[in-house]
């Protein structure tokens, strides 16, 4: 509305935090201001703690990766890149490596595959299936070191429970995690066993997010079952797909608990994986800089595995 007696527009407010004609800044930006403060506030223990027990150890790691540094030595001598080029060179590193990849790849697939179907066949909101769900979900909250002594008294072979099984059956009696052709399958196994509830249960809920007029219109269509699969339910699910597989497979690499307590890294090094490694050279050996290069090669490539799979689950969502 013009001004009655100019026939001029009125000055507009000032807009987006701009200053006011006399200086003064303008209210929503002291209104916004006000509001943020007390946030900080509230952060700061939380802050305070991550930046002191998380933030802090990860970059003294690094720190640490460039010297050789052994504790209780008088110096720590610089070294540079000296730990990464002898960890190059180390042949427990390799080993130790593709280990730890066979390990994530066997383990994850097997756990998409068999959680992807379970997740199929439970779906359903029936009391059967929330007890069946209730089962497989189980072991996923109870701690790896404890599900490791428990297999490995199970799978002993003087009294294992199932070794008395074999031998009722008059079966020969198998050391599993004595034998270098089967102590890491078994590790697999009992891995598998543990963390299928997890992904059923992620993939229950990737799956109660899938519309039904999509499979309404596939029935119209005349989709059988095995075409509504790949046709519907795998694209619909592709965020769950990714999630699912990124978190085991970063879980995969970071095995150490099953090893640790089944077998040690044995027999003869069949199943060392690369935290196995990094805690005998970081808490036996007592080399700390050796140790750090270690993790940091692993950051790395955990890092460039879970941007492959970013790309290879990229998706266009179109509803």
């Amino acid at each position: 509305m013009t001004d009655q007696l100019t026939g001029s527009a009125p000055p507009r407010a000032p807009r987006g935090g701009a200053s006011a004609p006399d200086g003064r800044e303008a209210r929503p930006t002291r209104v916004r201001t006000r509001r943020f403060q007390p946030a900080w506030l509230f952060m700061a223990p939380s802050l305070l703690i991550l930046g002191a027990f998380v933030v802090f150890p990860i970059l003294r790691s690094l720190y640490y990766s460039f010297f050789d540094w052994t504790v209780g030595a008088a110096t720590q001598p610089f070294v540079g890149f000296g730990n990464y080029v002898t960890l190059f060179h180390d042949g427990q590193f390799w080993n130790a490596l593709r280990i730890t990849l066979e390990f994530t790849v066997v383990s994850v697939v097997l756990l998409v595959v068999f959680g992807f179907i379970a997740a199929l066949l439970l779906q359903r909101d029936t009391l059967a299936n929330r007890i069946v769900r209730s089962v497989f979900f189980f072991p996923t909250i109870v701690s790896l070191v404890t599900i490791g002594l428990v297999w490995k008294f199970l799978l002993d072979p003087d009294i294992g429970l199932v070794g008395g099984i074999t031998a009722a059956l008059g079966l020969p009696s198998v050391a599993w995690l004595q034998s270098t052709s089967l102590a890491l399958p078994t590790i697999v196994f009992v891995s598998v066993w543990k963390s299928i509830g997890f992904a059923m249960i992620l993939f229950v809920a990737g799956l109660k997010g899938v519309p039904a007029e999509r499979y309404e219109a596939a029935r119209l269509d005349g989709a059988n079952t095995w075409q509504t699969i790949w046709g519907i339910t795998l694209p619909s699910i592709r965020p769950t797909m990714l999630f699912t597989s990124m978190i085991l497979t970063i879980q995969s690499f970071q095995v150490f608990d099953l090893v640790y307590v089944m077998t040690g890294g044995g027999p003869v090094f069949h199943t060392d994986t690369l935290v196995n490694l990094l805690y005998r050279d970081g808490f036996v050996n007592y080399q700390t800089g050796y140790a750090s290069a270690i993790s940091w090669v692993l950051f790395v490539i955990i890092m460039l595995i879970s941007l492959l799979q970013l790309r290879l689950f990229r998706y266009d969502d179109v509803d």
